[in-house]
């Protein structure tokens, strides 16, 4: 019996081993070849398309649009699937790969019906735009049958990947407009349902100015203090109900005049903050090709599926982004004799059977129903400016005026445009579509309030350039002057305390290197919580039980800083949410029977939390009899959160364990066992949110970027991330441990380690 079993325990390993090799096996025969020779139909001379140590594309032309074919041939081999799901995901085509799962995702996007647009601008960009993203498509098409097998993301789903087209790449800078602007029009409906249940009281409530404030020219903005809006009894009873964070999609950049380097060029800083997976958002790239008898060299950060240096410099300049946050969406409140259309909208799934979606369309955009009224939504990504490639100019431009000039004719989500030269200029200016409409507003607009200047960009914008202090910076807070934001309004901005900690991290020093702006950068002093860990100790302190004695001590040793040792920490950002869901329950809870959330609007509460613990009404206690139950019950609630996830032992809710980054395939998140092969290793936290160094589990930096134009050999890319999306790749992980360590990768291209050359098909 003993052998029988020894037989079968044996048989089972074989079969184990087998199908492992098996699934190695196939894998293997996806992977991209990354040296040799081949021919192209759709270039005019040689290009190539090398690699380094750790994967970086190094693509060489006669011309820009055969450089956009080899670009476009490195992202067919490497990201060829996360392409495919930027498309969709803005297309509202996901239920085709994913079934019935994604149709209530499809349907949200269809409501853009972003397909439509791209096709639409397609045929409206210049003859030599359209040349180059034809390049690119054959280059992408190129590039994924080169392996001649089809990747393991689509022999899972069991299905094959269609062709790209060029109206793909425009539905890759939508993607980004969904991730970047989506909370500005659902922080408006969120306030449009508070004030028709609440009145404007409460709206003037939430949105009180923030205590930080760092603009560019130091104004701020003032109002009187609001009054607290009274809770009805009835109300006030509910439970605490978890109000999300939802990830700030922002990022940090600022810069510094020559007068204050060594070298006498400008120096930039841009951390880009998106939703880390694998593989990483960004594709490391250096093009290299001839314009009008001139070498061009652009070395950055690419977005797979688009032809464009994102950020990046060309020697001459560099330039970053963070998130603009500027109002570009407004909800029109429709008359009820209003004149709408229904559009049927076929949703495709894996079976062939068609799901259909129906649209109601009006004339000022889609539309929604909110409460018992319709509104529609004009945003800027449904207009025809919204789109472009004009973004390619910058790798021509060779001093900062040149790129500020520019700035408004760019069709991308409008940004903090941050821009250096090596003759050490600086300046900022809003970057991206704007609406040249007058009036910015935080709820609906009545139907004959819309402005017909809705439908053009906006080209008359603020530039900074060269301040007196050589310092600017800017982090998804309020840039503009108090006069301009009336005009381009509060799209959802982030509490200035990221942009006041740069700023006068900035202040404290008159000469910089790389190395002291990326310190900056991983700053994660928690000058923001520490009113918030005073209060908690003061609360703690003033309990007549002895039980808190050890929260007393770890809260003591908090360090002052989202470091990963601190438990500290841990109980000061867990009891300052805790008491947001308490006092917040009512309104959050009326939300949601209106499928919407308080989650858009949580950044606003900071000066309203401080009033009503200092105010303390009596309206808003709730079930609780004193304040100091009401905040020591949500400091309860925070502590028992805690132990339902991480276990009783307080020494287990350290920073590091709490706020751990987990970068994973969006495959493993669904079958675990795929994690040690698809995932990044498990990485301390080492950064939270209202700080420089901003890190959630899955969210944080994107990439770190530092560079003086024109002493590139010092400059600084680290990407969180590989280049690669194909798990045996040698560049799968490359760079990630840089990233998340805080090394220093550099940004020029090291010693080439592959290469391969496409020569013009003799046929053509």
């Amino acid at each position: 019996m003993l052998t029988w079993i020894k037989r079968i325990v044996v048989v089972l390993l074989l079969l184990v081993l087998l199908g492992t090799a098996t699934i190695y096996g196939l894998l293997a025969l996806s992977l991209p070849a990354l040296d040799g020779k081949g021919s192209a139909t759709t270039i005019d001379s040689t290009v190539t398309i090398a690699r380094d140590a750790i994967g970086q594309a190094v693509v060489s032309a006669d011309s820009r649009a055969d450089a956009s074919y080899g670009l476009g041939f490195a992202h067919g081999q490497d990201r060829f699937f996360q392409m495919d799901l930027l498309r969709r995901n803005a297309a509202g085509e996901l239920s085709e790969l994913f079934g019935s799962a994604a149709i209530n995702l499809d349907e949200s996007m269809r409501f853009h019906q972003f397909r439509k647009r791209a096709k639409l601008i397609v045929m409206s960009l210049p003859e030599s735009y359209q040349l180059m993203l034809e390049r690119y498509t054959q280059g992408v098409n190129d590039g994924r049958a080169q392996s001649g097998f089809t990747s393991f993301e689509y022999l899972l789903l069991g299905t094959t990947p269609k062709p790209w087209l060029p109206e793909d790449s425009l539905l890759v800078i939508f993607s980004m407009y969904l991730d970047l602007q989506t909370a500005n029009f659902e922080r408006d409906e969120a306030l449009i349902a508070l004030k028709q249940q609440y009145g404007q009281g409460m709206l003037d409530f939430i949105l009180q100015p923030s205590h930080h404030q760092a603009a560019l020219d130091g104004s701020v903005i003032t109002a009187p203090t609001a009054a607290i809006p009274v809770i009805e009894p009835q109300l006030a009873q509910h439970q605490p109900s978890h109000i999300e964070d939802i990830p700030l999609y922002g990022s940090n950049n600022w810069a510094v005049t020559g007068a204050l380097t060594k070298t006498g060029a400008a120096m930039l800083s841009d951390d880009m903050h998106l939703g880390l997976t694998v593989p990483s958002i960004w594709y490391r790239a250096q093009l290299n090709y001839q314009e009008r008898g001139k070498e061009v060299q652009v070395t950055g950060v690419s977005l797979p599926g688009a032809p464009a240096i994102v950020v990046g410099s060309n020697h001459h300049i560099a330039w970053g982004f963070t998130n603009g946050y500027l109002d570009v969406a407004d909800w029109v409140e429709l008359n009820s004799d209003t004149k709408t259309q229904q559009i049927a909208e076929e949703i495709m799934l894996p079976s062939g059977e068609v799901h259909t979606y129906q649209l109601e369309m009006s004339a000022f955009g889609p539309v929604k129903q909110v409460g018992d009224k319709k509104f529609a939504l004009s945003w800027v990504a449904h207009q025809p400016y919204a789109v472009n490639l004009e973004l390619l100019q910058f790798e021509l431009f060779s001093e900062v005026g040149e790129a500020t000039a520019h700035a408004k004719n760019v069709g991308i989500p409008v940004q903090n445009l941050v821009v250096v030269d090596s003759q050490g200029s600086a300046a900022w200016t809003p970057i991206g579509a704007i609406p040249a409409r007058k009036f910015a507003r935080d709820t609906a607009l009545k139907q004959e309030e819309y402005e017909s200047a809705w439908q053009n960009n906006e080209r008359i914008r603020p530039v900074v350039q060269n301040p007196e202090s050589g310092k600017l910076w800017t982090a998804n807070a309020r840039v503009v002057s108090t006069e301009d934001n009336q005009r381009f309004g509060d799209g959802g901005y982030a509490p200035g305390a990221r942009a006041v900690q740069i700023r006068d991290g900035l202040i404290s020093k008159q000469v910089f290197s790389e190395a002291d702006f990326y310190q900056l950068q991983l700053d994660n002093q928690a000058k923001f919580l520490t009113p918030w860990h005073e209060r908690l100790v003061k609360l703690l302190q003033t309990q007549d039980s002895t039980s808190f004695e050890k929260d007393l001590r770890l809260l003591k040793d908090w360090q002052g800083c989202a470091c990963a040792d601190s438990v500290g920490y841990t109980l000061v950002k867990a009891y300052r949410n805790a008491l947001i869901d308490t006092l917040y329950a009512p309104l959050e809870q009326y939300l949601q029977t209106q499928s919407l959330s308080l989650k858009s609007v949580k950044g606003y509460f900071e000066p309203g939390l401080w009033q009503l613990l200092t105010e303390q009404p009596n309206s808003w206690l709730g079930a609780h009899s004193s304040w100091n139950e009401l905040e020591l019950a949500a400091y309860q609630l925070a502590k028992q959160k805690l132990s339902e996830r991480y276990g009783s032992n307080m020494a287990a809710w350290r920073w590091g364990d709490v706020n751990a980054l987990k970068v994973q395939h969006p495959f493993s998140k669904q079958m675990p066992m795929l994690s040690g092969l698809l995932d990044m290793p498990t990485t301390q936290a080492f950064g939270d949110t209202f700080m420089p160094a901003v890190q959630g589990k899955a969210f944080g930096a994107s990439q770190r970027f530092i560079a003086q134009p024109g002493h590139l050999e010092n400059a600084i890319l680290t990407v969180a991330g590989g280049q690669s999306g194909h798990p045996l790749s040698p560049f799968y992980r490359t760079g990630f441990n840089d990233y998340a360590e805080g090394g220093d990768t550099p940004l020029l291209p090291s010693k080439i380690t592959h290469q391969i050359v496409i020569t013009p098909n003799s046929s053509k």
